[in-house]
């Protein structure tokens, strides 16, 4: 028995312009930020999403996992 080869198929190069990306890339920038100011904060602007402390509990092992202090 032969065995027939198969030739894979050839991966297709696709340049994406810069100008697709940028608003993408800062968006995720933004939201990074977003993300790591709700992390540092320690009751501040969070207080204001719920006054149980559910969400800081939430996001309190976090802070000591980061190495932001937070007591």
């Amino acid at each position: 028995m032969s065995q027939a080869s198969v030739a894979a198929p050839r991966p297709i190069h696709i340049s994406i312009p810069l100008r697709e990306i940028l608003p993408w890339a800062v968006f995720v920038g933004v939201l990074a930020l977003a993300v790591l100011y709700f992390v540092s904060t320690e009751a501040g602007a969070v207080e204001l999403l719920s006054s149980d402390g559910l969400v800081h509990e939430f996001l309190h092992d976090g802070r000591h996992l980061l190495a932001f202090p937070c007591h």
